[in-house]
Order: structure tokens, then sequence, then C-alpha cells
């Protein structure tokens, strides 16, 4: 489960504790001050801070996370398809396929940050 917090906006997110391309999530806004209230209470430190990048290319999104305080200087980027299987253009910038290593996984983040490896 992930508290993400955005300006004055704030959801709760929940995936499958599976390791691959093809989890189970679901989303939910909350309002800002539960979700500050649960960052400061009830998740596990250090909390895993990162700035999120959308970079739309042709018909899909990238996420690119740029990651700060303990795993400064890892940067990840997403794509989300509507099948595993789905032909997208993989671009230049795009590096080593990660999705299978569960170091990168924001659970995994928290407990051993990118600066530990």
């Amino acid at each position: 489960m992930r508290i993400r917090v955005s300006d004055d906006t704030a959801k709760v997110n929940i995936k499958s504790a599976t390791i691959g391309a093809q989890r189970h999530e679901y989303e939910y806004d909350i309002p800002a001050a539960d979700a500050h209230e649960l960052l400061d209470t009830l998740c596990h430190k250090p909390l895993v801070e990162k700035v999120r990048h959308l970079v739309v290319i042709g018909k899909h999104t990238w996420e690119i996370d740029e990651f700060a305080a303990d795993n400064q200087g890892l940067i990840v980027a997403e794509i989300e398809l509507s099948a595993v299987d789905e032909a997208f253009e993989r671009q230049d910038w795009v590096g080593e396929e990660v999705t299978e290593d569960i170091r990168y996984y924001n659970n995994q983040l928290s407990k051993t940050p990118f600066s530990q490896w």
C-alpha cells in the first residue's frame, strides 16, 4: 500500500505483492490531511520520496520517477500497457529492463535504499 501526495491532492494506492509486469492495482482519492497523518504515523520509514514526470509518446504515457533522499540518483521509467504483450516504441533513453528485479519496487527501496546497493 502507498500514499501519494501531490500538491493539494492525495491518493491511497494498493498493489498486489506479486513480481512481474502484471499486477493488480487500485487507487482512491483521500483527503490530503489524512494522507499526511498516514505518512507520519503508519508508514514505514524512511519514506520513498520521488517526483513523477509524465511523458506522452504516441498512445502511451511513460511515468518517469526521479527519486530523492536515500534513493537519490535513481531514475525509473515505467509504461502502462493494456496487455503484457502490447507493442510499444522503446525509447532510446530507456535503460535496463528491471521489471523482475524486486530491488526497484518501492517497498524494497524503503528497506534497502538505492544508496546502499
